[in-house]
């Protein structure tokens, strides 16, 4: 049973700061994630039908968010988020206030320092959130302007968006049980492949078909190509004794080619992470290592490579 959502509002005129607590029924790592996460912070941080737009994010201690608050009619308010400190899935600090769209300071509106902190609890997470302002004037101009209301909505929409991240992650595996599973590798024609094997075995995937387009945006990178949008990123199908067959397009705009060497690999998946690094590390010796195992932005510690004899194989642990 999920626990009762907690959000207590406080305004302390007395310190020029506002206090908020606010429980979410979801695991510490997706939280921290939807409150550092630009593409994940444009989903939720407006209240609707504003939506928050980010021009860039540099999520590091001296880093900064710039993003547009976007109204029905496109008209635009600009901010900037200035990170102070970082203690990853425990604290950040940061100084939050109104800009332009070349991300100067308004100095003519209110700043106000954020600090939150992140703590872990049974079947959820705390966020614990301090605002504190330069003089009474500020704080009340700021809840005049409907902080509350504004901030209230918007932190409804994070948990419809983590009720649905939640939710999917436990739809694709709902636990760190060990499995393993075949991985296969297309040229383009994964999903035609995957409708005929769907045919032979009658099943269904499982949570659909994920495409490059769902690769959420990186201001760091170039914009996925038109001609691979629409190509399949991942996919999953039961077939016999409860083996799943996986698949992904190698797409050549990526510089990927498939052929009889490549075109599959065993997929473990290891009940924790630090037995999927000692897999990576042992398996891999005096083989050709694809991708080093790192943290991917699925949620998950993956890494591949091809062993000593030229066997193909994935390392994937699904952070719960």
């Amino acid at each position: 049973m999920k626990k009762a959502i907690l959000f207590n509002f406080d305004v302390d005129k007395a310190n020029n700061q506002i206090k908020v607590e606010r429980s979410f029924n979801a695991p510490i790592d997706l939280v921290w994630a939807a409150w550092t996460e630009s593409d994940i912070l444009d989903q939720w941080w407006a209240p609707k039908p504003w939506v928050a737009k980010t021009k860039s994010m540099d999520f590091r201690e001296g880093g900064h968010w710039h993003y547009a608050m976007v109204g029905p009619e496109n008209e635009e308010h600009w901010a900037r988020v200035d990170y102070l400190t970082i203690n990853p899935e425990k604290h950040f600090s940061a100084y939050d206030g109104f800009a332009d769209a070349d991300g100067n300071p308004n100095t003519a509106l209110p700043r106000n320092k954020w600090e939150n902190n992140f703590t872990e609890q049974d079947q959820g997470t705390m966020v614990d959130i301090l605002l504190s302002f330069q003089t009474l004037d500020d704080l009340e101009k700021v809840i005049e302007m409907g902080f509350k209301e504004g901030f209230t909505a918007g932190l409804e929409n994070l948990d419809q968006y983590i009720a649905s991240q939640f939710y999917l992650r436990k739809q694709n595996k709902p636990n760190n049980k060990p499995r393993v599973s075949s991985y296969l590798n297309f040229p383009g024609n994964t999903e035609a492949a995957f409708n005929f094997y769907k045919t032979v075995f009658k099943s269904d995937f499982i949570n659909g078909i994920q495409r490059f387009e769902d690769i959420p945006a990186d201001p760091n990178q170039p914009p996925v190509a038109e001609e691979v949008k629409k190509m399949v990123l991942h996919i999953e199908l039961p077939i016999l004794g409860g083996h799943i067959l996986m698949g992904t397009d190698a797409p050549k705009e990526f510089g990927m080619s498939v052929n009889n060497g490549n075109n599959m690999h065993i997929n473990l998946e290891p009940e924790t992470r630090e037995e999927a690094k000692r897999l990576f590390d042992e398996l891999s010796v005096d083989g050709n290592i694809e991708m080093p195992i790192q943290d991917m932005f699925w949620g998950a510690y993956f890494g591949s490579f091809a062993d000593k004899y030229g066997i193909n194989w994935m390392i994937h642990f699904q952070n719960q």
